[in-house]
């Protein structure tokens, strides 16, 4: 993991602006009151500019290791294609739930092997929609047909959720496809996972769904890529 990231203390021009401000606070009591509520004026005045100091700091230091944070968990995330490919199925799940779960999803928990439903990963997205998880780790020549996607459309009614997510480092067929837009399944295939990966949101790719396997040109191209695979 990497190391946690610091942060710059107040500005020049905030901390002139701070002493100025207390050097015309004394001065307009010490023409008022004389020097003992001055000198009280100024005690106040550097306890109250120290524990203002003070909570200005903790929140931008909390604000910084909040982002360091987020960073770390895309760069843990972030595994190759090949990585993912010589994955076993387990694993497979375990990494997508851990993206699930970088991403802001709730009570992730992989739920996958013999008597499983159809879910391999069940939890909530981000704001708080039930969701269940069907995880492929096929052959990246492969295809995901339509019974694939039927199969998880029942898992989401037997579990009641209110999202359903089929990830897989194939690709999905034409029809497979359709049905996963028609049926409201986010379907992310092999593109969207390396996306996904190195950091792209899984709202975002919900918001792309049906899209990103390229026109045909594209598929040929994958096919003679993955020929030998």
């Amino acid at each position: 993991m990497a190391g946690g990231r610091g942060t710059e203390g107040l500005g020049a021009s905030e901390l002139v602006l701070v002493g100025g401000a207390l050097v015309v606070a004394v001065a307009l009591v010490y023409r008022v009151s004389g020097w003992p509520y001055a000198l009280a004026a100024l005690v106040v005045g550097v306890l109250g500019g120290a524990a203002w100091f003070a909570v200005r700091t903790d929140r931008r230091v909390r604000a910084a290791d909040h982002e360091w944070r987020a960073e770390d968990a895309v760069a843990a995330g972030r595994r190759t294609l090949d990585e993912l490919d010589a994955m076993t199925g387990t694993q497979f799940e375990e990494h997508v739930a851990d993206l699930c779960r970088r991403d802001g999803c709730t009570e992730v928990r992989r739920v996958g092997g013999a008597g499983d439903n159809g879910a391999d990963v069940r939890g909530r997205m981000p704001d708080g929609r039930t969701m269940v998880v069907q995880c492929k780790r096929y052959a990246p020549k492969a295809a995901i047909p339509a019974r694939d996607l039927r199969e998880l459309r029942g898992a989401q009614v037997h579990f009641g959720a209110d999202v359903a997510i089929l990830v897989t480092t194939s690709r999905f067929t034409r029809q497979s496809t359709a049905f996963a837009v028609d049926n409201g399944i986010i379907a992310i295939h092999r593109d969207f996972l390396g996306l996904w990966n190195n950091g792209t949101r899984l709202p975002v790719l919900a918001a792309l769904n049906g899209a990103g396997q390229g026109d045909r040109r594209h598929r040929e191209r994958w096919k003679r890529t993955y020929d030998d695979r």
